[in-house]
Parts: structure tokens; C-alpha cells; sequence
């Protein structure tokens, strides 16, 4: 399935909808992208490649791979087949690029935007699809410099999947509040707790939120429709925040800020992973789901980019409006059965704070931008604390 681009969409379409219908459910992968950075001072440097070649001949090197410009690197977990695995993948494979980036004087940091680095000054990587992506948008792709956590999840059967994926369009906001860590950009405090969802999720086409498609021949229909309009050259110009993927058999929830903190991705991914479970059990158990509006959910949304994890949330079958750390508490209770039978009760929590108020906390004590970053950056001498 990983050479999807090389087929017509027709192709593409009727393989992946194979896939889907011959798939495993409930198989994990996590994707977590990093900043790569002079060590010295903390600006984003454009070395991805020196890191992909000292990646050659290690465990690391098909797990390696470049996400638009020159200063970031991703790291994948790679297909496990419980939560477990992924997880001591992720200290794995966070370890590895450590030691990699360590070898070639480079730092490391996952929060999701730089917070001084010009994006006139990152180059885009030469590959084929990154080219294609810069004639096709230009400024918007220009301006993207930041840095995500992606959780694909196995799920078995073509509608099923699209129905999970509509389940999950709900539960977004709730994800972004948790995950908020990108407050600075440009040599500004936004004040705003995910800057990156308004720089990607806000610029880019076919993203966001997506709507609610009527099983897999809805969504192929839409996929037709953008091919046959020359809206799109290749699927994955279909950037929505929880998507279903086509060169995989995975529901991809992509709305998520990058976790400077190992634990706190973990439990950012147990917790992408135990809901996708769970909608799945309840579409197999004829549960009723929310199915809410595409603009009552964006309101949720601008709310978690904005206050975050601090803020507050709409019940949306209610109008009632409760703490965002109260919709994610009783999101808990909801997937606790399905996350004790796959044994990732133990990754689960809401933080008493997330990296997003940490360091508006440590701002409005009168920390700087730079010690602020500093304190969340991966050094080569710290690679093994």
C-alpha cells in the first residue's frame, strides 16, 4: 500500500478500499515531528539532510523522513499491534534521533511553532512531493513551519473506517486542548494556546475539520471529485485533521500539537488511541454517537486553539459550557472500559497543566522567549538524561 502515488486514482481508490475491507483493527503507529536546531542558538538550522544520511545503515533509517522544510525531521513509531509496543517505540525512537543529533552538534525540540525563527529563511526539502506542494501553494506552504503528532490507528472494514472517522470529527477539539503547546511565533506571545492550528489548520485547503461523509462511497465520491477537477495531483493534498488514509488501512487523527514531553506524548497517543477504539466499539455495538454540525464543532475548536487546556468547551447537544479539563475527564470515564481491555489505562491523565500553560505560566512570570524554549529543547549533552 505505500506506493499509492504511483497509481491512477481509480487504482488508488479500489486498493485502498481492499485494504480497509482486509485490514487489522486497533494496530497503532505515531508520527512526532521535531525542529532541528543549532545548538548554539536555538534557531532553527536547515541540516535535515545531514540527518537522513548519518540515519543510513542504523535502526533509525526507515523510521527517518522529512516533512516539508529543511529544519525538521520525523520520527516514526512504525505499524505495532498494541499500545504498548508503540510506546516503548516512541522512547526508542526518540532516543535514536537523540543520538543522532547529538553526533552532528544538532538540538532537538517538538514545540509545535519556533518562536523567532523566520519561515522566510527555511528551504523547502527536494523531494518530488514537497516540490509539488510548493507550485501548488506557495505562501501557504512557505509559511508552515510547524511541527505536529499524528496517530494512525488499524481499522477493519472500508464504511467502518469512514464511520469511525466521523465519530471522531466530534472529539477534536478536545484532543487539540489537551495536546496546545505552541504559544510564540515571530518573536511574538499570541496568547493563543495552539499557534499552529491557525497557522496550518487556518491557511491550508482541505483542512480542519472535515464533514461527515455517508460511508466509503461518500468519501470516493469527494476523492473523484477532486481529482476530476484537478483540485489535487495526489491524496495526501487532503490535509484534514482526522482523515482516512489511503495509502494505509488507518483513521489518521492529525489535529494534535507536538509533545516536548516523552510522557505527555505517550499519553496524548493512548488517548488518540483508546478513542478511536472506543467509537469503534460503539458503532459495532449500535451506541449512538454525536454527529454535530462542521460549524458548531469549529466553534470547540477556536476555543481549544485559544484557551487550550485552560479554557472552556460547549457541550454540543446541550449548549452548556464546562471546563475544557471537564470534557476531557469525562472522555476518560467514557473510553476507560475499552483502554483497561487494551491495557493503556495506565497512560491516561489530564495534566495539572499541559506544555501550552507552562509556558504562558513561566512568560507571565517574566521568563523570556528564549529561556522559555530553551528549557523544552532536546541538547546533544542532555541526550541521555
Amino acid at each position: 500500500m505505500g506506493n499509492t502515488q504511483k497509481l491512477s486514482p481509480e487504482e488508488q481508490l479500489r486498493t485502498a478500499r481492499e485494504a480497509y475491507e482486509e485490514g487489522s483493527d486497533l494496530t497503532v503507529a505515531v508520527e512526532e515531528e521535531f525542529a532541528v536546531l543549532d545548538p548554539e542558538t536555538l534557531s532553527l538550522t536547515n541540516r535535515f539532510e545531514e540527518l537522513q544520511a548519518a540515519a543510513q545503515g542504523t535502526p533509525l533509517e526507515d523510521h527517518l523522513v522529512g516533512e516539508l522544510i529543511a529544519s525538521e525531521v520525523e520520527i516514526r513509531t512504525g505499524r505495532c499491534e498494541s499500545f504498548a509496543e508503540a510506546a516503548a517505540k516512541l522512547g526508542e525512537r526518540r532516543a535514536q534521533l537523540d543520538e543522532l543529533a547529538g553526533g552532528l552538534g544538532l538540538a532537538l525540540a517538538a514545540a509545535c511553532t519556533h518562536p523567532w525563527s523566520p519561515w522566510q529563511e527555511q528551504r523547502i526539502i527536494d523531494t518530488p512531493h514537497y516540490r509539488r506542494n510548493d507550485e501548488l501553494l506557495r505562501y501557504v506552504v512557505w509559511r508552515n513551519n510547524t511541527f505536529g503528532h499524528h496517530v494512525h490507528v488499524g481499522i477493519r472494514g472500508a464504511d467502518r473506517a469512514i464511520a469511525v472517522c466521523n465519530g471522531l470529527r466530534n472529539f477534536l477539539p478536545e484532543l487539540l486542548a489537551l495536546s496546545a503547546s505552541s504559544v510564540f511565533v515571530e518573536g511574538v506571545f499570541t496568547h493563543l494556546h495552539s499557534t499552529r492550528t491557525e497557522i496550518f489548520t487556518r491557511m491550508f485547503p482541505r483542512c480542519g475539520v472535515p464533514d461527515a461523509y455517508d460511508g466509503w462511497q461518500g468519501f470516493e465520491n469527494y476523492v473523484r471529485f477532486l481529482y476530476d477537477t484537478r483540485s489535487i495531483t495526489e491524496h495526501t493534498q487532503i490535509w484534514w485533521s482526522v482523515r482516512t488514509h489511503l495509502a494505509f488501512p488507518t483513521v489518521e487523527i492529525r489535529i494534535c500539537d507536538g509533545q516536548p514531553d516523552l510522557e505527555e506524548s505517550r499519553s496524548l497517543a493512548a488517548l488518540c488511541y483508546a478513542l478511536t477504539a472506543r467509537i469503534a466499539r460503539a458503532l459495532d455495538e449500535g451506541e449512538p454517537l454525536p454527529s454535530h454540525p462542521h460549524r458548531l464543532i469549529e466553534e470547540n475548536l477556536w476555543r481549544a486553539t485559544r484557551y487550550g487546556l485552560a479554557g472552556e468547551l460547549i457541550e454540543l447537544s446541550t449548549g452548556d459550557v464546562r471546563s475544557a479539563r471537564a470534557h476531557l475527564e469525562r472522555l476518560l470515564d467514557w473510553v476507560e472500559p475499552v483502554a483497561d481491555e487494551l491495557g493503556v489505562t495506565q497512560y491516561l491523565a489530564v495534566p495539572a497543566t499541559n506544555s501550552a500553560e507552562r509556558q504562558i505560566a513561566q512568560h507571565e512570570d517574566g521568563a523570556s522567549m528564549e529561556e522559555i524554549y530553551a528549557a523544552l529543547v532536546r541538547r546533544p549533552e542532555r541526550v541521555h538524561g
